[in-house]
């Protein structure tokens, strides 16, 4: 039996694992390229492989984004099973992996023209970005039709929140992402920057600037209950090769936080080769 709607996304969404596989969901990987050599974004090489080459100076990898073919090739393979495909990519203000999605469905009405799909800019990353996604994958699993997928994605968008401690703003100068921190590069080696980002506009903006890990830590959570108050919450907390810390930090969202879902999964390393290892991040959303 054909579904009527499969969700797709890229590798940037980091969902965790078993969600991943629950609600059959595909994702169609970045590329991250170093020494030459280039690999599928938690295909070929881990998360913690990109981290360790980034922290022994081994020259620091750089990224790319799916071709117009993978999107293309993806939607060929689950037109076999499905009546409809709903893509959801990261923010296209800071990757071009969306117009690659965009021109694979315009190429997709030629090559399957009975399956109807749909693109958008969840203007989202990290699990922010996981979380639209999976709200429409859930709907998907219970049977949603495309046009009710699609508009559980949109109406997901304004709800997400991201939050990062960054360990250095080193590697954001070095990438060129450093936008709008750019202020504090004169400060590189002294301050845990927290940054965020929202939706409304699909940029990562600086936030804060905490001397230690503990107090951008401290902060972050203060920032979290902030929006969310007693609300329950979902949350996917994020580590870049830090895993004692992350898991430390799932345990004071636990224990402080009235969550209905929480995760941990590893930082996504197309967004961690320009943030650099060591970042710790959170992601949520209430049902408020």
């Amino acid at each position: 039996m054909m579904k009527s709607v499969t969700i797709v996304t890229d590798s940037v969404s980091c969902i965790p694992a078993e969600l991943v596989s629950r609600y059959d969901i595909r994702i169609v990987p970045l590329r991250i390229v170093h020494d030459g050599k280039t690999y599928l974004d938690q295909v070929d090489i881990s998360p913690t492989e990109v981290y360790r080459i980034m922290r022994r100076n081994e020259g620091l990898p750089t990224t790319s984004t799916p071709s117009s073919g993978d999107f293309l090739d993806t939607f060929r393979q689950l037109s076999r099973d499905a009546k409809s495909i709903l893509c959801v990519t990261l923010t296209a203000q800071q990757s071009n992996t969306y117009s690659a999605a965009m021109v694979a469905k315009e190429m997709a009405r030629e090559a399957i023209p009975n399956t109807p799909i749909e693109v958008i800019d969840s203007r989202a990353v990290g699990g922010a970005l996981g979380f639209v996604v999976l709200e429409a994958a859930r709907a998907a699993s219970e049977g949603a039709e495309l046009d009710q997928a699609l508009q559980m994605a949109r109406s997901m968008i304004p709800r997400v929140h991201f939050l990062a401690m960054v360990d250095t703003l080193i590697y954001l100068a070095r990438t060129g992402r450093i936008g709008r921190a750019s202020a504090w590069a004169g400060t590189l080696l002294n301050i845990k920057p927290i940054l965020g980002h929202e939706t409304s506009v699909g940029e990562t903006t600086p936030v804060e600037r905490p001397r230690t890990q503990a107090k951008a830590v401290k902060r972050m959570v203060y920032l979290m209950a902030d929006k969310v108050g007693d609300s329950p919450v979902h949350v996917i907390v994020h580590h870049a090769d830090e895993l004692k810390e992350g898991e430390r930090l799932k345990s004071e969202i636990g224990s402080r936080f009235n969550c209905k879902e929480l995760h941990l999964s590893e930082f996504p390393p197309a967004m961690g080769v320009h943030a650099g290892p060591g970042v710790l991040a959170v992601a949520f959303y209430t049902d408020d």
